[in-house]
């Protein structure tokens, strides 16, 4: 591991582009549901995490995507429209709305999961566990997440 150290400039703006790509191809199929919607990333996002946390609050989701209030505004408005989401107010704190699929939101959602999944599921069927698990680790010290 400690010849990786030593990686060049070139070695690193390739895993860079190897990174960018994967989002891009990653993204590619969600894009065409999302599309018969009228719906774009920032509703993709927020739509995946709402499912991920089940009933996190406004504020949460401000905080894990690093938006402004007005952006997730516009965009939750727009799921509400679609009949997408469900808002329920705290029950100790009734400022407090905590923000679920609805059952045509998670329709949508496993649509759009599903056609991620086809992808990622075959890459990982062509890797071994080692690679698979590493793979983990490596994105998570990416992302700062704590092992």
């Amino acid at each position: 591991m400690k010849d990786l150290l030593y990686l060049k400039d070139e070695q690193l703006k390739g895993f860079i582009e190897k990174i960018f790509v994967t989002y891009r191809e990653s993204f590619s199929d969600p894009k065409k549901i999302l599309k018969k919607y009228q719906l774009g990333t920032a509703h993709h996002k927020s739509l995946h995490l709402i499912s991920f946390y089940e009933g996190i609050t406004i504020s949460q989701l401000l905080k894990k995507l690093n938006v402004t209030k007005q952006s997730l505004n516009r965009v939750l408005n727009d799921l509400k429209r679609l009949d997408f989401l469900e808002f329920k107010k705290d029950s100790k704190d009734t400022r407090v709305r905590h923000i679920y699929l609805s059952s045509k939101g998670s329709k949508i959602y496993n649509e759009i999961f599903f056609s991620q999944k086809k992808r990622i599921y075959k890459a990982f069927l062509n890797s071994s566990a080692k690679e698979v698990l590493n793979f983990d680790q490596v994105l998570k010290r990416i992302i700062n997440e704590k092992l």
